[in-house]
């Protein structure tokens, strides 16, 4: 477990490259012997800590019956929210853009669930009328786009998940996806 809570927050910061065997474990306060005992290489550690996140942030997507998808959104938005002022560096790992050859096959079909689920909603929101005509996927990417940018600021601490600006991001956000004359 302190491998991959020192590989969460060294590889969003230090980059794949530069995060190396002897940091994570420095910063794990093991052996670097002690990583490959648990893990064949440092790829396969990555993985563990990328899949972890995932799981972690999935629990904010939990859907919940036939709320309005603009609700559902909100609270989606609002628990990535807390989440980054309770862990950052899961918000960051979760957020960075990793290279697809970093991401072995079950992270892959890991971050791939996770997207799904945010079109579904879309395309449920589409299905109401409450989202714009286009590719349910397109409006999950600019909706997610956005948001991810209000989530970073407050990984970052420059705001909280309750400040005024975060309100803002969740308005840009539901009005770059809302279907014509939807509040």
């Amino acid at each position: 477990a302190r491998l991959i809570r020192a590989a969460v927050e060294l590889f969003p910061v230090e980059g794949y490259a530069g995060t190396t065997t002897p940091r994570i474990a420095a910063h794990a306060g093991v052996a670097e012997g002690t990583i490959y005992r648990h893990f064949p290489d440092k790829q396969q550690l990555f993985n563990e800590a990328y899949r972890g996140v995932l799981r972690w942030a999935q629990e904010a997507w939990r859907e919940e019956g036939r709320v309005p998808v603009r609700e559902r959104l909100a609270r989606l938005a609002r628990g990535l929210a807390e989440a980054a002022w309770k862990d950052p560096a899961a918000i960051r790992m979760l957020l960075t853009d990793w290279p697809g050859d970093l991401l072995d096959q079950p992270s892959r079909e890991a971050a791939g669930q996770f997207r799904e689920t945010l079109d579904r909603m879309i395309a449920t929101g589409k299905q109401d009328g409450h989202v714009r005509a286009g590719p349910a996927d397109l409006w999950a990417g600019v909706w997610f786009a956005l948001i991810s940018t209000g989530v970073r600021r407050v990984a970052s601490r420059d705001w909280t998940a309750d400040h005024p600006h975060f309100g803002l991001v969740l308005e840009a956000a539901w009005s770059a996806i809302a279907a014509e004359g939807r509040p």
